[in-house]
């Protein structure tokens, strides 16, 4: 199976409740055309965030395939370019960045209905190789974090080897996706030993000056 983690802002001038409304009851039934698509999940940043700071993205899409090949296959189809122009009709095609990456749960436990999703958008130590950051961070950093015990789920994604083929550079080297019951658990979180030591190796192969994140409400579409 191969998965895919979409990112983009809104339409310049949309508003967000405006955007979020569109992008969950009506763009779906353009991606729902799409061929093979066997699971399909958004990711809204919350609201209140946009009253703290510039958010990083207003949009996190997540899409599993059982293969690169039928991914690929619905490009050029009637329903691939009716979902290209249903897109836009709200998103800034311009600040799309797809990443195809490769799945790694360490922790999977139930969440709770109102519960929320952390999305970090994660990029390498400069000057580690990609095998070492991977490594680093799916053995060593990825047990770290699924210890901290108000962590419910904890998902990485790590951008696929070829995303670096002939020197290319991906957006980012992954995606690391928390989830928590509450926002009190999630401010209870740093006062443990678990989660200290999480950030304290976070600069053992993390960029700390590019790493940015979004709060986010999961709606699984598909899936």
């Amino acid at each position: 199976m191969i998965k895919s983690v979409l990112t983009f802002m809104r339409k310049p001038g949309m508003p967000v409740d405006e955007f979020q409304d569109y992008w969950l009851n009506e763009h779906p039934k353009a991606v729902l055309q799409l061929d093979g698509l066997q699971r399909y999940v958004q990711s809204h940043p919350l609201r209140s965030g946009y009253a703290k700071r510039d958010l990083p993205v207003d949009g996190i899409a997540e899409t599993w395939w059982p293969d690169t090949e039928t991914m690929k296959r619905n490009t050029g189809t009637a329903a691939w370019e009716a979902l290209i122009a249903d897109e836009e009709r709200f998103v800034d095609r311009d600040t799309m960045n797809l990443l195809l990456v490769e799945e790694h749960v360490m922790k999977d436990e139930p969440v709770a209905d109102h519960g929320f999703k952390i999305v970090e958008i994660v990029p390498r130590k400069k000057g580690m190789a990609v095998e070492d950051f991977q490594r680093h961070w799916r053995d060593i950093h990825g047990p770290l974090g699924a210890s901290i015990p108000q962590v419910r789920r904890y998902v990485q994604n790590h951008a696929r080897l070829s995303a670096y083929d002939r020197g290319r550079s991906p957006v980012c080297d992954g995606y690391a996706m928390v989830w928590f019951d509450s926002m009190d658990d999630m401010r209870a979180s740093p006062s443990t030993k678990e989660y200290q030591a999480t950030i304290a190796d976070e600069a053992n192969f993390i960029d700390h000056d590019r790493l940015d994140f979004v709060i986010t409400k999961e709606h699984v579409i598909v899936g």
